[in-house]
């Protein structure tokens, strides 16, 4: 008989999917890496069962343990399996800008979800990372894996999908892009592909409200550049630890309407039901591919976080589509 222990041993092996429809006036290849083939619809469940692991091994966590993170929510799931798959409880602090199916399908596996408000600073002590680290100081035997600062996540991405994206092009990519948030996967993906193709280049997609872009061009942290934004998943108002720079070769902004907008397409036009932030993603890809006048010999390969049952009541319904000025 051919079966899995448990959910958490299908993570990983993702396909790779040519966009065909999207990609008007890009002679490049263009290849999408699905993530949301994971069993938790996201591309986190392979750093969140990676960060609990080394937490294991470390001694960190023990039996009987309660997971506590600040998630946008991706992160939250591929915690919840991993804790279902060895016997633990979790707590999960959220921003109230992230989707309401978020939160429901972290409730739906068990997890307990805290709600906090977004338009506050990041040490303000209602923020969800503040929220987060005082629960870990008061709940014993509890476990705060801080996805922002914890190295096993660009390690996971590292030993993972960097070498399923080498060995799926044959080696051939040109080009990475990916949407930044934590920036474990940006980073772990990129490190690993460039000790094996130096001149490959990296495009970091950055949102209109977050210091990435920024930070990478002049060394400045600039709060000015901070300000809300409905876009779920990437940008940051913080300078996480995973985020290596010098493998990001660019960064390109992108609104929060024509990352939506892209979503809708994916979906409609390559039959990719995907989250937000893959839109945001591929809309940046083919801008940057039309800016440098990319070639027939050019292989660019975009990741895709999530699934869009994520968004339904977002970015999938016309109404708050309309109300939000997206679509006519």
């Amino acid at each position: 008989m051919t079966y899995l222990n448990h959910i958490t041993e299908a993570i990983g092996n993702t396909p790779l999917v040519k966009l065909n429809n999207v990609t008007d006036g890009v002679k490049a290849t263009i290849l999408a890496k699905v993530e949301y083939m994971n069993p938790g619809n996201s591309v986190k469940d392979r750093m969140a069962i990676r960060m609990i692991e080394d937490a294991e091994k470390a001694g960190i966590l023990k039996p009987g343990g309660t997971i506590i993170e600040g998630t946008s929510g991706n992160t939250g799931m591929g915690l919840a399996l991993a804790a279902i798959a060895k016997g633990y409880k979790c707590i999960f602090t959220l921003a109230d800008k992230q989707s309401k199916e978020k939160m429901d399908i972290l409730r739906a596996v068990g997890a307990e979800v805290r709600v906090c408000p977004t338009n506050v600073a990041p040490d303000h002590p209602d923020s969800y990372y503040s929220v987060a680290k005082r629960l870990n100081e008061e709940i014993p035997n509890s476990f705060y894996p801080n996805q922002y600062d914890n190295l096993s996540n660009w390690r996971a991405h590292y030993e993972s999908t960097g070498p399923e994206i080498w060995e799926q092009s044959a080696g051939k990519i040109t080009h990475f892009v990916t949407g930044v948030g934590t920036g474990g996967t940006v980073t772990g993906i990129s490190r690993y592909l460039k000790e094996r193709k130096p001149e490959l280049i990296t495009v970091g997609i950055d949102t209109y409200g977050s210091v990435f872009k920024k930070y990478k061009e002049t060394g400045i942290f600039d709060e000015n550049e901070i300000y809300s934004y409905a876009t779920e998943g990437i940008g940051e108002d913080i300078l996480p630890k995973n985020v290596d720079f010098d493998v990001i070769d660019t960064f390109l902004k992108v609104t929060d309407k024509d990352g939506a907008v892209m979503t809708r397409r994916l979906a409609k036009e390559e039959g990719l039901f995907v989250g937000w932030s893959s839109g945001t993603a591929v809309y940046g890809a083919l801008e940057y591919a039309r800016e440098n006048n990319l070639t027939e010999q050019d292989v660019m390969v975009v990741l895709l976080p999530d699934h869009g049952t994520r968004y339904l009541g977002k970015i999938y319904n016309d109404e708050w589509m309309r109300a939000q000025g997206y679509i006519d």
